[in-house]
């Protein structure tokens, strides 16, 4: 887990985008050697993912960004949907573990530049406002052509179908 020192509620926080904010995914991001120390072995960025839950899927009202290994299955199916993922959100064309997520690509080997919370609030119509009801999840991903990016998923809560905007939800921590 990446948690803040500073006390922040969570992806509703406006802390957390806009001019001047911390970056928290590029901080997980460059935190992933943790990750390797802690398997004693060098994981490829493409398996590593990071997600932070909606307000009413968290444990705990302080901002913690999830970070290990991306499903495998989470991985193949965005293997195969790459050619949707652009720069632009656009609905993935198969649901992830039944949850309908939206996405879009950035590119480079580093997020410093790419703050997620600001992508969702302010690149998709009518997410900044019903910030809490969102989840983010960050993936490392190489192009089959060979760029090196990262495809940002989002999903919002949808209490008919069971769907508790969880991101949490496409990890493998084992």
């Amino acid at each position: 887990l990446l948690v803040p020192t500073a006390r922040i509620s969570g992806i509703e926080s406006p802390i957390v985008r806009g001019p001047g904010a911390l970056n928290y995914f590029d901080i997980a991001w460059e935190s992933r050697i943790l990750i390797n120390q802690a398997l004693h072995l060098a994981l490829p960025r493409d398996d590593i993912g990071m997600a932070i839950n909606s307000a009413v899927s968290r444990s705990q009202d302080q901002l913690h960004i999830h970070f290990s290994c991306i499903r495998a299955d989470v991985f193949e199916a965005l293997r195969k949907d790459e050619g949707r993922i652009g720069s632009n959100w656009a609905p993935l064309s198969v649901p992830l573990l039944g949850h309908h997520y939206i996405a879009m690509w950035v590119t480079g080997e580093h997020l410093s530049p790419n703050n997620p919370f600001s992508f969702l609030a302010e690149r998709l119509s009518g997410a900044m406002p019903d910030m809490a009801n969102r989840t983010l999840v960050v993936i490392g991903f190489t192009r089959a052509e060979g760029s090196k990016g990262f495809v940002i998923l989002a999903d919002r809560i949808n209490e008919q179908s069971g769907d508790l905007a969880n991101g949490e939800e496409l990890l493998d921590h084992d």
